[in-house]
């Protein structure tokens, strides 16, 4: 009689639940630092983060970089564009398309949060060793197809 599989499975450690959880507990602690002091929800600040990292780019770039729906890009460039975080310039070869960029006060909010995102990876790998937290970052950057 063969075993059943379902007998052996158990959800608490099957890796896409991990990963869910792991990534919903960690961003959350994270994202006290965006709500509270801007108001900002995660999609407006994966925006802010491409737009101060990579300067100028299109939405449709902000999307295949971060892997996020056009819709929730929209309605976070339209926010941040609402308090004077960024602002579009409409591409003269195309209408169609629009460049974002961050205004200054865009900038300062994304050199803040930047600031505030490096200390609490500090934080969160303080748990691991350096070898661990080299291997799980690897492993991560793998599974997410990431150089």
């Amino acid at each position: 009689m063969q075993d059943d599989p379902d007998a052996k499975f158990d959800l608490k450690d099957f890796l896409p639940y991990l990963l869910n959880i792991s990534a919903e507990v960690t961003s959350s602690g994270f994202a006290d630092n965006y709500k509270r002091e801007y108001g900002m929800t995660r999609t407006q600040w994966r925006v802010l983060f491409h737009l101060g990292r990579y300067g100028e780019m299109t939405a449709r770039d902000i999307c295949t970089r971060s892997r996020t729906h056009k819709t929730k890009v929209s309605r976070a460039v339209s926010a941040l564009e609402d308090i004077r975080f960024l602002k579009r310039q409409r591409n003269l070869d195309d209408r169609r398309f629009e460049s974002l960029c961050l205004t200054a006060e865009g900038h300062k909010a994304y050199k803040t949060l930047c600031g505030k995102a490096g200390s609490y990876d500090r934080m969160l790998m303080s748990q691991f060793t350096p070898e661990e937290n080299a291997i799980l970052r690897r492993c991560l950057r793998q599974l997410a197809n990431l150089p």
